[in-house]
């Protein structure tokens, strides 16, 4: 695989699957739409299955898409050339796109820091592996702030990731290329990581749909840092996609065993049920007041919900006041001073969006192992009181933050009842890490500045496929989500 880079060009050779796939070999495509980078990626999975549309043009034609747009959403660090060969599997031949903190052998993991781009990668990371299993083609890497410490894409790699519904905005962090990607019809789907809400937040941010699995069910080795202990308890690898019907496939591919990674529980896929399922409505996080687009999205997902016969009631979160400080010392504190030794003597060489966080978790005194001791235990004990709770509401339906995409590099922001800031805001999202449950983001409206608003569906350990299926019936009843105007 050959790869360019962003920065140089966007222009790929000729000679696209000199092994062309068997199943569309056979006589021209019969699908006629000018642009197959709108459809969805089960769209593009059955339009190849039946042989209207062939992995050559689908790919060929996102690349002359990313060339036309990216250069004002600036999402991929770079761009993969044409592969040489096409595997048959789930999703042979749909183009997918991933984050800039997953290896894939022979390119950099960049991390968004200059410090990692000259070391190529020597393997695919387990979770790119698997995709290309299944037959899906990797077109680029996208991108993310520095040291992936930041809910806004900026670095002195490739510069400020664009949100493609109004590129004044952000498209988040830490996974917000990627986001970017696919909102803007870049990539058909891809995957991201989420430590503290950076595959959540972007997809709010973006309006496309993002899975943060429950640590263990989904490999996370590969990723740069690696997500070992105590990372692994709070961070994650997951699917990326437009529609939750996507993500349950992409889902359905990634998930598995993986004896590299030490969180890995072997987990098979299961089938589930909607059937007596109650739901928990958290309406904002510790009291912290929302944005009215918020609050209007929570209104009408407990709306579909009713239409779904799915009774919702209120759940309290009082019980988890503490959760987004003990997120912080765990996300925040305890890996700066890992952070602070691979920068020594190279301090003013560090973006923005590397520095941010770091300095804020540095002013603060060094966790002492009687502190971290009780800080592990707080967490279970929190954890085992919300899942008793969870026994009666195993599905609970909160913000995904307070507010929806902001301009770049804002910290206050407003909502009806004061004025709050960034930790507060992301708070509906770090409890979830801290705690090591499964949420899904789902679009779910345009706030008066036409950007998007999801919600989050959280549910209980190990119990995705039951928040897939939700997100997919959901999906059905609320009708499919707009495109960023960029895009039309």
């Amino acid at each position: 695989m050959v790869c360019i880079p962003v920065a140089q060009t966007l222009v790929c050779a000729s000679g696209l699957f000199h092994q062309p796939l068997a199943a569309c070999a056979d006589g021209p495509p019969a699908y006629n739409d000018p642009m197959p980078h709108r459809l969805t990626l089960c769209e593009m999975v059955e339009q190849i299955h039946t042989r209207k549309l062939s992995p050559r043009e689908l790919v060929q034609d996102h690349l002359k898409h990313i060339a036309a747009l990216n250069p004002q959403v600036n999402a991929f660090v770079r761009i993969f050339d044409e592969p040489e060969t096409l595997r048959h599997g789930p999703l042979a031949g749909i183009p997918i796109s991933i984050k800039d903190s997953f290896d894939v052998a022979g390119v950099p993991t960049t991390c968004g820091s200059t410090f990692l781009r000259d070391k190529n990668a020597t393997r695919d990371a387990t979770i790119v592996a698997r995709l290309k299993q299944a037959g899906a083609i990797p077109i680029g890497k996208t991108n993310c702030p520095e040291f992936l410490s930041n809910y806004e894409s900026d670095n002195y790699v490739i510069g400020r990731s664009n949100n493609p519904w109004n590129l004044e905005r952000t498209p988040g962090g830490s996974s917000g290329g990627e986001a970017a990607a696919i909102a803007a019809r870049f990539s058909a789907g891809g995957i991201g990581s989420d430590g503290g809400g950076s595959i959540r937040v972007p997809a709010h941010f973006t309006g496309i749909v993002g899975l943060k699995p429950t640590p263990g069910r989904v490999s996370s080795f590969g990723h740069v840092p690696p997500m070992l202990h105590p990372a692994g308890m709070v961070g994650v690898a997951g699917p990326m996609a437009r529609t939750a019907e996507d993500v349950r496939l992409l889902f359905r591919v990634i998930a598995g065993y993986d004896s590299e990674d030490p969180f890995s529980a072997p987990v098979p896929l299961r089938d589930t049920s909607l059937q007596d399922l109650r739901v928990g409505l958290i309406e904002n996080f510790n009291q912290v007041p929302v944005q009215d687009a918020v609050a209007q999205a929570l209104r009408k997902a407990a709306a579909c919900l009713a239409e779904l016969k799915i009774p919702v009631e209120p759940f309290s979160t009082a019980s988890l006041q503490r959760a987004p400080n003990l997120w912080w010392l765990l996300f925040g504190v305890l890996p700066a001073r890992r952070t602070r030794d691979l920068i020594a003597g190279r301090e003013e060489q560090v973006h923005w969006t590397g520095a941010e966080f770091l300095q804020r978790a540095l002013a603060e005194l060094e966790p002492s192992a009687t502190q971290l001791t009780a800080t592990f235990e707080a967490r279970d004990q929190m954890r085992a009181a919300l899942l008793r709770d969870m026994e009666r509401v195993p599905v609970l339906l909160a913000p995904v933050s307070s507010v929806s995409a902001f301009q770049h590099r804002q910290r206050r922001y407003s909502t009806p009842s004061k004025e709050i800031g960034q930790f507060q805001a992301m708070m509906s999202a770090t409890w979830v890490n801290l705690l090591g449950l499964p949420a899904i983001t789902v679009p779910f409206g345009l706030d008066a500045d036409g950007l998007p608003v999801g919600v989050q569906l959280v549910g209980r350990p190990f119990e995705e496929e039951l928040l897939l299926e939700l997100a997919v019936e959901l999906e059905k009843v609320k009708g499919p989500f707009p495109a960023p105007p960029l895009t039309r």
